[in-house]
């Protein structure tokens, strides 16, 4: 006997309006405003979050105003949330071409066009390869798709949609106005301590040459930043959960806890050789930093590195299933012709097909301009299309299988990238042209990984809710073009507006972009051969014997080594919040259903903190991007105010859960997994 066809929440023979001007335009509106703050986000803390569960709330919000269909709502989130994934798949690559100084200069003129080239292509082609096998895979009963599945019951359970969105917009003025108050200097938003570890071992340098009369005393000595006074970065840790954020800020541990204090007692006079020119008699501050900087830095490359490729060892029985479902998709998807219900419209494959097509020739041209080599730019372009292919199925069976939050777009980019160097090195081509397209390479396929495991995400809410493929194919190819035409603009005022504020741009402190460091050191060091390799092999052993512990995520760990103190020691608050929050349930005994609401709550409240402080801090950026002066309120701002308001936020971040949490006897609502 065969299964019984599945019904979906708004019936077939129903007649509803979806494919609407009103809900693309407010998608649109949604994935250029949350693009931007997770490129914000993922700029400062290596990670961003799923843009799902926001998207759906705000655009069912603003769609209830003027009475819209629940397809709509559909639509709408559908267009919102792949901004997230372009934003993504930029921010883990594009900073790479200046931190490996492929590009020299991030200024318009320079970089607009080949951004947004690349963005286009990489996103465009995530639409077409996952619609290519769509149909099988959200009709695949062994893919659970857990965020799908949450999305779709926030759109069925509407009476609670105001609820929701007061929850979410609250909290974005709240996290907006903590970051404004920081940059106001209404109180200290950081502070860094200084710390001697011991007297043995004191060394005397002259600085300058023997008849320099600069002098610096060094010995065991570190750097020990408290919490960043982010609600950005505690709405992460609170999302990630404690044991996450644990193994975050144990990387911090060990970057400054060990290995600083370690290199500064026992490297003596070659510190000199890693100060600042002219620094003049350096702080411990600068030394500290330094030896971060050049030394630690690199050797969190190579547990990066492992990190990813265990990750990807971890899931080979996924990454395998995943490909063999590539090919019997495709093929099952030859055989379909013609639907005529609403739920099994969709693109033909010929159209998909002629689409990559002219793709495909887009990226020989986009190629042969980055390398100036006719069989490099049609090799790279050959390895983009079958490994894009593969690595899209891939991302759309992890996303079936874990949801988008924990997509390894990262690792599997970074294999692309070595597949890429290896062949760039093995066909002659070197230096500034061969990092360039390699990562040209890797960007198309990070941005077309990441949009492919976003809109197979959404192809299931559609299925599950009885919307159209074709319209959320069309949507999503129109806010993919907005998305890639206008990204690029956000992270042109983040890296410029760091740089009129005293940094240097991408890679700095302030916006440490900690994956595309990774690609810019790998394309530098495999094609290049300016990789400092002793620390980096030194990297992978160590990220070798986290495995061997049993560490649950050493690539978590080598971010943390990367990511500033203050940044992992904030995000770890943020999960000893969330742990607050948790036994404060079980202490009153919540059930099932009342854990499952007060667990929403908090993500909604956590996702308003992130969303509010990054879009301040990109207004905060633009102030800076046209020298607009910014005032600072006190002369000197108190550190302990700011542990006042970490206490306030974490206090909200507590209660409001707690709060929402209902009755014991009212149903259920579907877990948000995160």
């Amino acid at each position: 006997m065969s299964e019984p066809k599945y019904q979906p929440y708004v019936p077939v023979d129903v007649q509803m309006k979806e494919f609407t001007l009103r809900a693309v335009l407010i998608g649109l509106v949604m994935t250029v405003v949350l693009g931007a703050a997770n490129a914000y986000l993922g700029l400062r803390a290596g990670m961003t979050i799923a843009a799902t569960y926001p998207a759906a709330v705000i655009g069912m919000a603003a769609l209830r105003l003027r009475g819209g269909t629940i397809l709509e709502e559909n639509v709408a989130r559908t267009a919102g949330t792949i901004g997230e994934s372009v934003a993504a798949g930029a921010i883990f690559t594009l900073p790479a071409f200046v931190i490996a100084r492929a590009w020299p200069s991030f200024a318009p003129e320079y970089a607009y066009w080949k951004s947004t080239a690349l963005m286009l292509v990489g996103s465009i082609l995530g639409v077409l390869f996952i619609s290519l096998i769509r149909r099988g895979m959200v009709e695949d009963r062994e893919l659970p798709f857990p965020e799908s599945v949450a999305a779709a019951e926030i759109h069925k359970a509407g009476q609670r949609g105001a609820e929701a969105a007061r929850h979410l917009f609250r909290n974005m003025f709240v996290g907006g106005a903590v970051y404004l108050a920081g940059v106001f200097k209404l109180f200290a938003a950081e502070r860094d301590f200084l710390v001697r570890i011991g007297e043995l071992g004191r060394t005397t340098l002259r600085l300058g040459g023997p008849q320099s009369n600069q002098v610096l005393t060094t010995g065991g000595v570190t750097m020990v930043s408290a919490p960043a006074i982010s609600p950005a970065y505690l709405g992460v840790g609170y999302i990630i959960g404690p044991t996450l954020a644990a193994l975050n800020f144990s990387g911090g541990v060990l970057a400054w806890g060990l290995l600083v204090p370690l290199l500064i007692f026992f490297l003596g006079p070659e510190l000199a050789r890693l100060l600042p020119a002219g620094a003049g008699e350096a702080s411990w501050e600068a030394m500290a930093s330094a030896v971060w900087l050049r030394v630690v830095r690199p050797i969190a490359v190579g547990g990066m590195l492992v990190g990813a490729a265990y990750t990807l060892f971890r899931m080979r029985k996924s990454l395998a299933s995943g490909l063999a479902r590539a090919f019997s998709d495709l093929k099952q998807s030859q055989t379909v012709v013609g639907a005529v219900a609403r739920t099994e419209q969709q693109l033909s494959s010929r159209t998909v097909l002629s689409m990559m097509a002219v793709a495909f020739v887009a990226m020989i041209v986009l190629y042969l301009y980055l390398s100036g080599n006719v069989t490099a730019a049609l090799v790279a372009s050959v390895v983009m299309l079958v490994v894009g292919f593969f690595f899209a199925a891939v991302s759309g069976s992890l996303v079936g299988l874990i949801g988008s939050s924990n997509n390894p777009i990262s690792g599997l980019t970074l294999s692309t990238l070595i597949i890429a160097a290896v062949l760039m090195v093995a066909l002659g081509v070197s230096g500034t042209a061969g990092v360039a397209t390699v990562l040209g390479v890797a960007a198309v396929v990070c941005v077309s990984s990441a949009v492919a495991g976003e809109l197979l995400q959404d192809f299931k809410v559609g299925y599950i809710l009885g919307g159209s493929p074709r319209a959320m194919q069309l949507c999503d190819l129109i806010a993919v073009v907005a998305a890639s035409f206008v990204l690029y603009i956000p992270l042109l005022v983040l890296h410029e507006g760091n740089i009129r504020a005293g940094g240097i741009g991408f890679g700095d402190r302030q916006l440490p972009a900690p994956q595309a460091g990774l690609m810019a050191s790998l394309a530098e060091g495999i094609v290049g051969g300016e990789m400092a390799w002793p620390l980096v092999i030194v990297g992978i052993m160590m990220g070798i014997a986290m495995i061997m512990l049993r560490v649950r995520s050493p690539m978590l760990v080598a971010v943390g080594m990367y990511l500033p103190l203050s940044t992992t020691f904030a995000i770890f608050v943020g999960g000893i919040i969330r742990w607050l929050a948790d036994s404060a349930g079980a202490r009153r005994k919540f059930n099932e259903a009342q854990r499952i609401r007060a667990e929403n709550v908090g993500i909604l409240v956590a996702s308003g903190l992130i969303a509010g402080e990054a879009l301040m801090g990109l207004v905060v950026a633009t102030f800076r991007f046209f020298e607009w002066p910014l005032p600072e309120l006190v002369a000197q701002p108190s550190f302990l105010v700011g542990l006042a308001v970490l206490a306030l936020l974490a206090f909200q971040l507590i209660r409001t859960p707690l709060a929402n949490a209902g009755r014991p006897e009212e149903p259920a609502p579907p877990a948000a997994m995160m």
